[in-house]
Protein backbone atom coordinates (compact mmCIF):
# COMPACT_ATOMS: atom_id res chain seq x y z
CA UNK A 1 0.00 0.00 0.00
CA UNK A 2 1.08 3.70 -0.36
CA UNK A 3 2.85 4.06 3.01
CA UNK A 4 4.15 7.63 2.21
CA UNK A 5 4.41 10.99 0.00
CA UNK A 6 8.24 12.59 0.49
CA UNK A 7 7.21 16.57 0.96
CA UNK A 8 10.76 17.55 0.35
CA UNK A 9 10.01 16.12 -3.34
CA UNK A 10 6.72 16.43 -3.88
CA UNK A 11 6.26 19.59 -6.64
CA UNK A 12 2.83 19.41 -5.99
CA UNK A 13 1.71 19.26 -9.20
CA UNK A 14 -1.34 16.96 -8.07
CA UNK A 15 -0.85 14.49 -11.14
CA UNK A 16 -1.00 12.00 -8.25
CA UNK A 17 -4.54 12.81 -6.71
CA UNK A 18 -6.14 13.35 -9.98
CA UNK A 19 -4.73 9.77 -10.95
CA UNK A 20 -5.55 7.71 -8.50
CA UNK A 21 -8.70 6.23 -8.90
CA UNK A 22 -9.11 5.21 -5.59
CA UNK A 23 -9.17 8.48 -4.11
CA UNK A 24 -6.33 7.85 -1.68
CA UNK A 25 -4.07 10.76 -1.77
CA UNK A 26 -5.42 14.81 -1.75
CA UNK A 27 -3.56 17.91 -1.50
CA UNK A 28 -2.59 20.35 1.51
CA UNK A 29 -4.24 23.84 0.78
CA UNK A 30 -1.39 25.46 3.54
CA UNK A 31 1.41 23.65 1.89
CA UNK A 32 0.19 23.24 -1.69
CA UNK A 33 1.80 19.45 -1.46
CA UNK A 34 0.09 15.95 -1.82
CA UNK A 35 -0.69 13.83 1.53
CA UNK A 36 -1.94 10.50 1.56
CA UNK A 37 -5.71 10.78 3.24
CA UNK A 38 -6.93 7.04 2.87
CA UNK A 39 -4.16 4.89 2.89
CA UNK A 40 -6.22 2.02 3.80
CA UNK A 41 -7.73 2.06 -0.07
CA UNK A 42 -5.00 1.65 -1.59
CA UNK A 43 -4.79 -1.00 -4.79
CA UNK A 44 -1.41 -0.90 -5.35
CA UNK A 45 -1.97 -0.01 -8.98
CA UNK A 46 1.01 1.99 -8.94
CA UNK A 47 -0.45 4.53 -11.06
CA UNK A 48 0.64 7.54 -8.84
CA UNK A 49 4.02 6.75 -8.68
CA UNK A 50 4.39 6.37 -12.86
CA UNK A 51 2.79 9.05 -12.98
CA UNK A 52 4.62 11.39 -10.74
CA UNK A 53 7.27 13.91 -12.66
CA UNK A 54 9.10 13.16 -8.72
CA UNK A 55 9.16 9.08 -9.19
CA UNK A 56 10.70 9.30 -5.82
CA UNK A 57 8.54 11.32 -4.05
CA UNK A 58 5.85 8.37 -3.19
CA UNK A 59 7.08 5.49 -1.29
CA UNK A 60 4.94 1.84 -1.94
CA UNK A 61 5.05 -1.12 -0.55
CA UNK A 62 4.14 -4.26 -2.89
CA UNK A 63 2.10 -5.79 0.50
CA UNK A 64 -1.08 -4.57 1.64
CA UNK A 65 -1.62 -4.21 5.37
CA UNK A 66 -4.54 -6.47 6.41
CA UNK A 67 -5.71 -6.43 9.66
CA UNK A 68 -6.64 -9.29 11.39
CA UNK A 69 -10.25 -10.60 12.12
CA UNK A 70 -10.82 -10.56 15.89
CA UNK A 71 -13.52 -13.05 16.97
CA UNK A 72 -15.93 -11.32 19.64
CA UNK A 73 -17.13 -13.83 22.48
Amino acid sequence: MIEKIDPNLCVGCGTCMLSCPMDVIRMDKKTEKAFIAYPEDCQLCYICKNLCPENEAITISPYKCVRPMVGWD
